[in-house]
Parts: C-alpha cells; structure tokens; sequence
C-alpha cells in the first residue's frame, strides 16, 4: 500500500445547514468523527482544512490536526490545494479527500481509492463507483453516471442515462422497475470519493470552467477535459449515506447516540 494522507475539507458556511461540521454525534463534532474514521484507514496523516476558527477549535480540542485556509476557495479541491501547498508535498504524493459530511465512510473505501491511484501512475486522480440496477436511479439527475474504458479510466461522468441501451429501452422504456440485464455491471453510480496526486492539486485551480463542467455543473470534468487521467475503482455496495440537511442528521445521527 502506497503512502498517502487524508484531507478533510471543512467549512462552517452552508446553504442547507450551516454549522453542519459542528452538529454532534455521540458527543463529538462531526468533523471529529469523520477525522477519526479517517484514522482507522492506512492514512498516513488526517487533516482537517477549515477556514472557520470554531471547526479548528472543535479539531484540536480532539486532537485532530488543522490546516487553517482562505474563505474564498469556490470548491473544496481548491481548498484541498491550498492545504497540500502548506504542508509542502511532494507533487507525487497521495492525498486522499474526505468529504466532512461522511461520518460513516468505511475506512477500506479510502484506502480502495488511494490504492487505486498508487497503481495506476499515469492518472492525476481517482474515485470510485458502484453498479445500479434500478432504472429510477438511472434516470434520476441527481445521481451522477460514469462510463470506463477498458483500462478501468473513465471516460465520462455526466447527470444523463449513461450507457444508453438503446435497444432494451427501444422495447421497453419505462422509468420504474429493474434495469435491462444488457446494463448489468454497466450502469455506474459516480461516488464523490477521491484521491489526487498533490501535483494534481497545484495545477487544478489554475484551469477556467470548462464547457463540459458548465453544462453538467460537474467538477471532475474540467479534469477530463484538460486530458487528466481519473482511475476508478468500483465498490461493491453503496457506501453509507452522508449527512447534508438537518433531515439527514435526524436520521442518521442515531448511529451514535450511545456512543
């Protein structure tokens, strides 16, 4: 297994919940959780990347380790570079992201994606999918597709039906049920799970939106059209669910309650 180092990007400001990396969990902070599922992967180092002193006071009050960062980063990636420069990393080395809102994320999945990356040397980045196999989650926008090559690099991620069967939907193009089987293993789910090469990282913030991202309001694909590599790995099953709105912390936040 490859070296490598997991970043937590983390900010106070949020439209549908703001304060979300402070709401507790079984008597810690969010961030904190996540920064401690973080540590029972291969990472190397956690860190947590915030613009915000309360988060920073919340992680080093847990002992997490703190990258303070500017406000004005438009994605977490952008702040993810600010980060890799401060801490001064080499351009090949690892660093994998670990979005503040997952504090379910099995430790195996970070180590899949930055294994993933070790071993394939001519991609920038990686990230992971997994196979859908109901046709509402097809055709569903919100959920991100992704097509690979044979080398397991993607070719594209985009919010459309993507492989389209054509003849199987031809025949049959309802929007509930089963997908057809000519999709089984096929039709992938884009995780927003990933690793880059702190190289990567430096390059990223320099590039304009390209016209793909514009469209689709996809990140990854200004990478794909500036001819980065992205390996991805598949998963076996879903990972578990995040928490983005309060509706989801009253669901999820069980999970912790007597912890």
């Amino acid at each position: 297994m490859a070296e490598f180092l997991a970043i937590v990007p983390a900010r106070y400001a949020s439209t549908r919940f703001p304060g979300k990396p402070l709401i507790d969990i079984g008597g810690k902070p969010m961030v904190v959780r996540v920064a401690e599922q973080a540590r029972l992967s291969q990472a190397s180092r956690v860190v947590v990347a915030t613009d915000d002193a309360r988060i920073a006071a919340a992680c080093e009050a847990h002992g997490v380790e703190v990258v303070m960062t500017s406000s004005d980063h438009p994605t977490g990636t952008d702040r993810l570079s600010e980060t890799a420069a401060k801490l001064g990393l080499s351009a090949q080395t690892i660093v994998v992201n670990v979005q503040g809102d997952e504090p379910f994320i099995p430790p195996e999945a970070i180590n899949l994606v930055a294994r993933t990356l070790a071993q394939h040397p001519r991609a920038g980045m990686a990230t992971v999918g997994h196979a859908m196999t109901e046709r509402e989650e097809f055709f569903n926008p919100n959920v991100v597709k992704l097509v690979q090559n044979a080398a397991g690099e993607a070719i594209y991620f985009s919010r459309a039906p993507i492989p389209y069967a054509r003849d199987a939907f031809a025949s049959d193009s309802s929007k509930g049920g089963a997908l057809p089987s000519a999709l089984a293993n096929r039709a992938i789910r884009h995780v927003g799970l990933y690793a880059y090469r702190a190289g990567f990282l430096k390059e990223f913030p320099t590039w304009p939106v390209g016209t793909l991202e514009a469209l689709e309001s996809l990140e990854q694909l200004r990478a794909l059209e500036r001819g980065v590599v992205i390996a991805v790995a598949r998963l076996d099953a879903p990972l578990p669910p995040g928490i983005d709105t309060p509706e989801d912390y009253e669901k999820l936040s069980i999970k912790f309650k007597n912890a």
